[in-house]
């Protein structure tokens, strides 16, 4: 596969314009508002499991409207102090799975918060657990454009809601320390973890890994892989509809968010990447209000650094936390 993109030069400077809505920070704030109004309690069960390493917890916390939440909560085996706790956001079409799933970051001993991803979970791995119970008007197969006609509507504004109540939900977990909360994932998971970046102060690290959701005006005239190909057969019936489409994903581009971040940040992406393409990711990283770095795989596609990235990410999270 030849590199398709911008050259690693014009990655490094590119800083296009991408549209933000005035009323960007009003519409973020109600929703995370009323979504905090909702006063239901996390529920944190201990589940009896074949790991000796790890303690684990299924926990129920509420999201977007109160909506019920699962997540794992897993944990070093008897660590009772005060640790910094991982959020992790998944990629598209996967659901929280099992504790067997994700075993890497309670072993390198964090504590580690699984959220699975409402409506989601039935395309690659172990399945989800969380229903979305709101519906929209006419869609393609798939969720980026389940609500399209507004951002009040819209799949990503119940999914990024439910993403901060994690953070919310974190901070309250047995041993966690409130103080040091990491979010990230990769994918989908990373632009969720833009996202999150945006709209939670006091987060300790960000980490995006190959993020998708970001820069959508580009992304849907570079490549045709979905998710951003759902998008576009969207618009290839809806004639005449690209105002409004793109006024609403205005409202959750992870340009946007990635502006108003301040938390260290270490992104990643691959130049040979036609699912998220890099100057979609370059987009975001060069926007990112904080410190950031980030690690470029230059013969990748959307898989990206794999297994290195997740080593990458434990060193250098390591040294931000010390």
């Amino acid at each position: 596969m030849p590199r398709f993109d911008l050259s690693p030069e014009e990655l490094a400077n590119y800083r296009p314009h991408v549209a933000e809505p005035d009323d960007f920070d009003d519409f973020w704030r109600r929703t995370l508002h009323d979504a905090r109004a909702v006063r239901t309690s996390v529920e944190v069960a201990s589940v009896t499991t074949a790991l000796r390493t790890v303690d684990v917890w299924d926990v129920t916390f509420p999201g977007f409207a109160g909506d019920p939440v699962k997540a794992w909560y897993l944990r070093p085996a008897g660590h009772e102090g005060g640790h910094p706790v991982i959020v992790e956001y998944l990629g598209y079409g996967g659901g929280r799975g099992l504790p067997v799933d994700r075993l890497a970051w309670s072993a390198a001993g964090y504590g580690h918060l699984v959220m699975d991803t409402r409506g989601q979970g039935s395309v690659w791995g172990s399945g989800g657990a969380t229903p979305d119970p709101h519906g929209s008007g006419p869609a393609v197969p798939g969720v980026m454009t389940r609500g399209i006609e507004s951002p009040v509507d819209h799949y990503y504004r119940r999914l990024f809601t439910d993403a901060v109540r994690a953070v919310d939900a974190a901070r309250t977990l047995p041993g966690a320390d409130a103080d040091r909360i990491v979010v990230t994932g990769g994918s989908q998971g990373g632009g969720i973890s833009l996202a999150v970046s945006g709209l939670v102060p006091g987060l300790a690290a960000v980490m995006p890994d190959v993020p998708f959701l970001c820069h959508f005006a580009r992304a849907v005239g570079l490549t045709d892989r979905d998710p951003y190909g759902e998008i576009v057969r969207y618009l290839a019936v809806h004639r005449g509809a690209e105002e409004s489409v793109f006024r609403t994903l205005s409202y959750l581009d992870g340009v946007n968010f990635a502006r108003r971040a301040d938390a260290p940040a270490l992104f990643s992406t691959a130049l040979m990447d036609m699912t998220c393409p890099p100057s979609t990711v370059y987009a975001a990283y060069n926007a990112y209000g904080g410190p950031a770095e980030i690690d470029v795989y230059p013969h990748n596609d959307h898989e990206g650094g794999q297994s290195y990235q997740l080593t990458r990410q434990a060193e250098w999270l390591a040294a931000i936390l010390s």
